[in-house]
């Protein structure tokens, strides 16, 4: 069993900043990849970022050059940083590992 704790949501500007974080805990495999995940009212779910075991990275379109996901395997810990903030990035925030998932953090962006 899995938990992912995240933390660091909240109400910003556009153009601002927030830094997200996800603490894992239990069964954790750090040769495993994690990520941030999004949902928008409406809307699916969809990836923003992914980072592996070995710390290669995957960012979705609309983040790249403003995001910046990274890794703690000794903590166990995974961050999201995010940088020129859009309304559009308005959305519920999720960690996700292996087949568990956080219970969200709520980021919104008012223009």
């Amino acid at each position: 069993q899995v938990q992912l704790v995240e933390s660091g949501g909240g109400l910003v500007q556009a153009g601002g900043s927030l830094r997200l974080s996800c603490a894992a805990s239990g069964s954790i495999f750090s040769i495993n990849d994690m990520g941030w995940y999004r949902q928008a009212p409406g809307k699916q779910r969809e990836p923003v970022a992914i980072i592996t075991g070995s710390g290669s990275t995957i960012y979705a379109d609309s983040v790249k050059g403003r995001f910046t996901i990274s890794r703690d395997n000794a903590k166990n810990t995974v961050n999201l940083q995010m940088n020129s903030l859009k309304p559009e990035d308005t959305a519920v925030y999720y960690c996700h590992h292996g087949n568990f998932w956080g219970q969200g953090t709520q980021v919104t962006v008012s223009s």
